[in-house]
């Protein structure tokens, strides 16, 4: 994260890794007032056995950005709404010049990047997969009774 202002997004990611029992570091590095840190943990990562990266940042965002250049390892950018209602950090992340990738989601969706950082996980760990599995299953029967529960909602000229 860019800022511990990130948590309350960024537990998201954590909460969902966790019930995935992925393990994951959490830390608040900024790419602008500790880029030395962030250069370090970049460096490190791949080493440290470290597979995916989740940067979350607001504002300018370049904290995705900067880890992506200094690593080989997947580089997934969570834009948090700090300002511009997101914008900024949306562009700042998806905007990357050639070379440097970083794969992006929307606007305070750390729960769509640590989905995608366990699917990419996934490819070399079966078991990961199957509890994947299990977790889209889930978000289909939630949707299956929310949707039997508005069944039985009635108005006058509600036809379904």
């Amino acid at each position: 994260m860019g800022s511990t202002s990130d948590l309350p997004i960024m537990e998201k990611a954590a909460i969902l890794l966790n019930e995935l029992q992925i393990p994951f570091e959490l830390q608040a590095l900024s790419a602008h007032r500790t880029p030395e840190e962030v250069a370090i943990f970049a460096k490190a990562a791949k080493e440290k056995g470290i597979k995916v990266i989740i940067a979350a940042a607001g504002m300018s965002a370049h904290l995705a950005g900067v880890i992506a250049s200094m690593t080989t390892l997947p580089v997934i950018g969570v834009p948090i709404n700090s300002s511009l209602d997101g914008m900024d950090a949306l562009l700042s992340i998806v905007q990357m010049p050639p070379g440097i990738p970083v794969a992006t989601v929307g606007i305070n969706a750390a729960q769509n990047a640590a989905i995608l950082a366990a699917r990419i996980l996934s490819v070399s760990d079966t078991e990961l997969g199957n509890r994947l599995e299990v977790y889209k299953n889930t978000l289909k029967e939630k949707v299956i009774k929310a949707n039997d529960e508005i069944s039985r909602i009635r108005y006058t000229f509600k036809t379904n």
